[in-house]
């Protein structure tokens, strides 16, 4: 069977299908009649949960260091505690209820008496009272892997997935991705553009577990349903016609494992640019860096020879914990990348948290229109103290490499002057208590056209402009980049978007503010040229796209002057 979807990212993927199975945050009350046995189930998945927690613990040991890895020993031991165990036992017995309900329901309560405690520690204790209980029912029903069952990679299906659910996601196991919806700016996209796989979305997977005797229909199921019966069964993912093959004849697959070949061999051809300058035909060099989101990304920007890390993008630290990150497991990750760029340059991006990159604890109320809304640098100057604790985490790790810090969705000049006196204030604190440090280069995102109007002003502020086109085009052309019905309106090539980077580019120049791009367009091959006789100093994109436009660079020329007006 063939199926289309919409390419955003190319490359072929074969392997197992496998449905990414959401968690069910509502968890039904099931009236059970062997108390016994489901208290063995129980303490099954408490045993099994354990294991989960020790192989996180290790994983994240060699990966983000010990003081980060640290909270998985915690949530192992907060699994043997009596109280909880008790409690969990006697719901059961009493109430006769399944274990799933009766492990939330604990959960809850003692979550509730964590919070209202006066002791702070204690307080804290709350979050990670809900994680362990949300493991626990997880791996009661059956979906506690983040998502994927077995140990094999594989090409995963979804009906779309959150930013707070692949930053979960063992990346080593997904070959591709192939989503119902999303659109081609999702978060899942750009992952999929991060770690060079190819991925689809827009893929309308049949009711194909249909009319099985008992079962309703298609169309009374839940989404995922729908494609059930695909789990386990052969695909080829062609993400250059954006195809999706399931169960193919030979014939196909012999012609798709030679594909694959040609590809990794155009791969191992780009390879041999290792090393090499990103220096245009008529001299003129260009400063090429990788985006990343996580500190284990860091590997992979060094295996494709980037210069240095343009856009480290801090909120996935918020994102993957269940509560805010203190300034000690932020100053690990800050400085570990610091530590492994080894004197290259690092811009690190403050918390970009809002609109569709929500973390629960926050407590940030629904809004009609986010992506406008209360987000990114206007959180943080309104809660001082979670931006306060991030930026001593960076001035802290700037000692131990080249860090830049860079902040996002600025509007006005007088954002950027409230920043600089809470750095003074930061700055302050560090020498009085003796911590050293190094002075930071300060730039801002370039992601609404109110800073493209002002950025003349916004020059003589800062040391570096970054373009976020990904915002700025949604921002720019009134489209809202996550709604797949826009996909087709949305027009990153669009002129007023490209007259805009050229405005940003020759404004900066006149105040020796240098200007990068660090959306998706900047890995745009076919743009390459243009955005150097721009005069754009800087091209920060996905490690995987580091050689495709390296080789774009060395074909340039800077010189001639046929671009946008």
């Amino acid at each position: 069977m063939m199926l289309q979807g919409k390419s955003v990212f190319g490359g072929i993927a074969i392997g197992k299908l496998a449905v990414y199975r959401k968690r069910d945050s509502q968890v039904k009350r099931v009236k059970i009649s062997d108390a016994e046995a489901e208290i063995c189930r129980f303490e099954a998945a408490r045993e099994l949960a354990k294991e989960q927690l020790g192989a996180l613990y290790e994983k994240a040991l060699k990966e983000v260091g010990e003081v980060n890895a640290m909270i998985f020993e915690v949530h192992q031991m907060m699994l043997d505690d009596l109280d909880y165990i008790e409690a969990v036992a006697n719901m059961i017995r009493t109430q006769k209820v399944n274990a799933e309900f009766a492990a939330a329901a604990a959960g809850d309560n003692f979550s509730e008496m964590f919070a209202a405690m006066e002791d702070d520690y204690m307080r804290e204790r709350a979050a990670d009272v809900r994680d362990i209980s949300n493991r626990l029912v997880a791996v009661l029903q059956g979906t506690a892997a983040g998502g994927i069952a077995g140990h094999e990679p594989v090409i995963l299906l979804a009906e779309d997935l959150a930013p707070s659910e692949t930053v979960q996601l063992d990346k080593s196991r997904v070959l591709s991705f192939v989503t119902r919806g999303g659109s081609t700016n999702s978060h899942t996209a750009i992952l999929a553009r991060t770690m060079n796989i190819p991925a689809l979305i827009g893929v309308d997977f049949p009711a194909c577990a249909a009319g099985r005797e008992g079962e309703p229909s298609g169309e009374e199921r839940p989404a995922e349903e729908d494609w059930l019966a695909w789990d386990g069964k052969t695909g080829i993912v062609d993400g250059y016609t954006g195809m999706l093959y399931v169960e193919p004849d030979e014939e196909t697959l012999a012609e798709y494992r030679a594909k694959k070949q040609e590809d990794e061999q155009k791969k191992r051809l780009l390879q041999e640019l290792k090393g090499k300058a990103n220096v245009t035909e008529d001299g003129r060099e260009i400063k090429l860096y990788a985006n990343i989101g996580s500190v284990s990304d860091t590997a992979n920007a060094l295996a494709n020879d980037a210069g240095g890390i343009g856009l480290f993008r801090s909120e996935f630290l918020y994102l993957e914990s269940e509560d805010y990150p203190g300034e000690e497991v932020q100053f690990a990750a800050y400085r570990t990348v610091a530590e492994n760029m080894a004197g290259k340059k690092v811009i690190v991006r403050t918390l970009d948290i809002g609109a569709d990159k929500q973390a629960d604890y926050f407590g940030l109320a629904r809004e009609d229109n986010p992506a406008m809304g209360y987000r990114a640098i206007r959180i943080c100057l309104d809660r001082r103290d979670i931006f306060k604790t991030q930026l001593r985490a960076i001035y802290r790790a700037s000692y131990y490499g080249t860090i830049s810090i860079m902040f996002p969705m600025i509007i006005s000049v007088s954002e950027v002057r409230q920043i600089k006196e809470i750095i003074e204030e930061v700055k302050a604190e560090l020498d009085a208590e003796g911590i050293p440090y190094r002075d930071c280069e300060l730039g801002i995102m370039i992601e609404t056209p109110a800073a493209v109007m002002i950025s003349d002003l916004l020059a003589k502020e800062v040391d570096f402009f970054s373009v976020g086109t990904n915002d700025l085009t949604q921002y720019t052309l009134a489209i809202d980049r996550q709604n797949p019905k826009l996909d087709n309106l949305y027009d990153a090539h669009h002129e007023a978007v490209l007259r805009m980077i050229r405005t940003v580019a020759e404004n900066g120049h006149k105040e020796n503010c240098w200007v990068g791009i660090c959306g998706e367009l900047g890995a745009d091959t076919t743009l390459t040229e243009t955005f150097i006789r721009m005069g754009i100093d800087e091209l920060s994109v996905t490690p995987s796209m580091i050689l495709p436009v390296r080789e774009a660079i060395r074909r340039s020329r800077a010189s001639s002057q046929n671009f946008i007006r």
